[in-house]
């Protein structure tokens, strides 16, 4: 009952820096059966497995393509299906979302931070002195 209505936050997702992400996409369908067009900004993912009705954790992921998924950046959820994605973090702040835009303001959007990682290459560099303040 809770989906009906997703709770507008500013929460960000935190992940280490390098640590492998994976994620089950599941389509519940509880307004329009339609497939959403999941895009994460900054990444690349690997599609490793899709599915129709509720992802088994203990029956799908012997559907897992682990020797040669495809790389994307956008992904398709079959309607009443899953899909599962597998990146690694090494990007700072991302948001994923679904592509249709009204898809958003129903709650199909989040972000990530990913921590620092080491050296200056793997860190958030500060915001230069003269930005503007909003």
């Amino acid at each position: 009952r809770s989906l009906f209505q997703p709770v507008p936050g500013t929460k960000l997702y935190k992940l280490k820096y390098g640590s492998r992400v994976q994620i089950v996409l599941q389509d519940t369908s509880i307004v329009t059966p339609e497939n959403h067009p999941i895009h994460l900004h900054g990444y690349d993912f690997y599609i490793i497995a899709e599915g129709f009705g509720n992802f088994d954790p203990k029956r799908d992921t012997s559907k897992f393509n682990l020797v040669d998924p495809p790389m994307r950046n956008t992904v398709g959820v079959p309607v009443n299906g899953w899909a599962v994605i597998r990146f690694v973090a090494d990007n700072p702040v991302w948001i994923m979302h679904c592509h249709l835009d009204v898809h958003i303001n129903w709650g199909l959007a989040m972000a990530f931070l990913v921590d620092n990682g080491v050296g200056e290459l793997q860190t958030i560099q500060p915001p230069p002195p003269d930005l503007p303040i909003c």
